[in-house]
Order: structure tokens, then sequence, then C-alpha cells
């Protein structure tokens, strides 16, 4: 009784697998980036990664009963080893999950700040232009005192 059943192994196992390839996904190193699809395409990876914790979840809730279960039947020793191991994957989920959460809202609002820059950026070229024109064309004849007011006003 004391025993875990075949599938708490199993589960246990695949719930690991998966752990640890989303935290290797979540370990890649942040890079600056510049360009918005690449950002794009990294929050919907995020996301979901977000989707598929959600999906495990059941698998967690599973481990957490039988642990409980078997803990009741099993000897004191047999049950700490037992709730150790639970704990330490629950650590590990709740880490995963709060890192989830934090990587997505900083390259949302990296994303803003990008699509900011480059709105600004395109308006700032565009007054450059504007500018380029304006200084490259003829300056007024010295005497006419109108155009050379006009052009004043513009500067």
């Amino acid at each position: 009784d004391s025993l875990p059943p075949a599938r708490y192994k199993e589960t246990m196992s695949t719930l690991l697998v998966w752990i640890q390839q989303s935290e290797a996904k979540l370990s890649t190193p942040q890079v600056a980036v510049t360009d918005h699809e690449i950002m794009e395409r990294r929050l919907r990876e995020l996301k979901a990664l977000q989707s598929s914790l959600q999906e495990q979840q059941k698998a967690l809730n599973y481990l957490s009963t039988t642990v409980e279960d078997m803990s009741r039947k099993a000897p004191a020793e047999v049950s700490q080893r037992y709730r150790s191991e639970i704990e330490v994957i629950l650590g590990r989920w709740k880490k995963l999950s709060a890192q989830l959460v934090e990587h997505c809202q900083k390259l949302e609002e990296l994303m803003t700040k990008l699509q900011r820059f480059q709105n600004d950026t395109k308006t700032l070229k565009k007054w450059m232009a504007e500018v380029d024109v304006f200084l490259k064309e003829e300056w007024p004849a010295l005497g006419d005192s109108e155009a050379l007011e006009k052009q004043l006003e513009q500067c």
C-alpha cells in the first residue's frame, strides 16, 4: 500500500522531463532584439509554454494527491521521502511558472517600447527630410524683408 502505483512513476518521470525541457527553454539567454517579428515569435513560444504548463497541472495534482494518499499508509521515513520529492517538484514548478509570467510581461513591455521607438524614429526621419528640403531652398534676396520674415518664422 505504501508503494507508488506505476502511473505515479510514469507521471513523475514525464513531468520531470517536461520541467527540465521548459527550464531549458526559459534559460536561453535574453538578447537585445530590434525586430518586432522575432519578439512576437518568442512571445508566442512563451504563451505556448504557459498553455503547456496549464495542461501539465493535472499531472502535478495527481502526484500531490497520490503522495498524500501514500503518506497516510506508508511508514514515516518512506512518507517523508515522497513528500520531499514532491516538494522539490512543486518548488521548481512555482519558479518556472513565475519566470514564465515575468518573461511574458517583460517581452510585452519591450515590444511596446520598440513599437513606440520605431514610430518616433519614423516621425523624426520625416521631419528631418522636411528640414533638409527647407535648408536647401534658395534664400530670399536681401532686400525682400517680407520673404526674410517668412523664412525666419519657418526657422
